[in-house]
């Protein structure tokens, strides 16, 4: 990993899955796992009512990442009041957003098939946030208040919930690239003993995954607040529930009498383009990095 911001993965930001099997669990009948909001205000209106319209009661866990876009002060302010009302863990925007200096960047931890010039624009868009951050202290304090890892119950199920991976803040082996690697495979069956637990629930690296390894499930939501696959304009969260979801479930898996579900967040695309622009405009660093995915979704078919 190079020391470069935006590609190092800071100490701090290590846990072990060993801190996982130490948490006492939350139960929840029905969980939402929401990453990778990125100060999507449409997408978190559709998430409340959604989470409304559950035929019993929804636990909401943001797992990180829930600001990025949210530059305007009422913006970030709305995003974070209405957010830190559930139950939230840091993602490495939130984590990096008190630290005095940008040694780590955005704290993203980039793989080196990251363009570099997507990385800068990455660090640039997070100083941008972190000016708007400096201007309120009160959520500072609470952001930095949260944890980095989280343990739920849903119907005997033990769910870790994360940002990145198993061991780390900014950790990319819950990538779908990685899950797929064979050489990753020990490392993914061990960490479920390690953390003791049946389903790790992640986002951090922006396209969703869900795959099956012996021990268990590990469930990537990709992005709530942008598109997840190639000309789609819906978001992504991980819905795990001892009842089953409606039909309108993209992919999921049942484990022993618990549904693991991908659910689309159906969000005012014309409202969020809006908002974006307003503070992105065209040839903004966010703009550039970003804009054709929220447009056209990414390159990217069905997990």
């Amino acid at each position: 990993m190079s020391d470069m911001a935006g590609r190092s993965c800071p100490l701090r930001y290590r846990y072990g899955a060993e801190a996982i099997a130490r948490l006492p669990a939350i139960d929840a009948e029905t969980l939402y796992v929401v990453g990778g909001l990125y100060g999507n205000l449409p997408a978190l209106d559709t998430i409340e009512r959604m989470a409304a319209a559950e035929p019993g009661p929804v636990t909401l866990i943001f797992n990180g990442d829930f600001n990025w876009f949210d530059v305007d002060d009422a913006g970030y302010a709305e995003i974070n009041r209405r957010v830190l009302a559930h139950h939230a863990i840091v993602g490495n925007v939130e984590a990096e957003l008190g630290v005095d200096g940008d040694a780590a960047g955005c704290g993203c931890a980039y793989p080196d098939h990251v363009a570099g010039a997507v990385v800068e624009r990455s660090n640039r868009i997070h100083a941008r946030l972190k000016a708007t951050a400096a201007r309120h202290p009160d959520i500072l304090a609470a952001l930095a208040r949260l944890p980095m890892i989280a343990r739920f119950n849903v119907g005997g199920q033990r769910i870790a919930v994360v940002h990145g991976d198993a061991d780390s803040l900014a950790g990319w082996r819950f990538d779908a690239t990685a899950l797929s690697d064979p050489h990753n495979q020990p490392w993914l069956i061990e960490t479920f003993r390690r953390a003791d637990v049946d389903i790790f629930a992640c986002t951090h690296t922006c396209l969703p995954a869900l795959r099956r390894l012996p021990p268990g499930l590990i469930a990537n939501n990709g992005a709530a607040g942008m598109p997840n696959f190639s000309e789609q304009r819906y978001g992504l969260l991980t819905r795990i529930s001892t009842r089953p979801p409606n039909d309108d479930a993209r992919y999921g898996e049942v484990q022993h009498g618990v549904h693991i579900h991908a659910l689309p967040i159906r969000y005012d695309h014309a409202d969020w383009v809006r908002r974006f622009l307003a503070n992105w405009p065209e040839g903004s660093d966010a703009w550039l990095s970003y804009f054709k995915r929220i447009e056209h979704g990414p390159d990217y078919c069905r997990p």
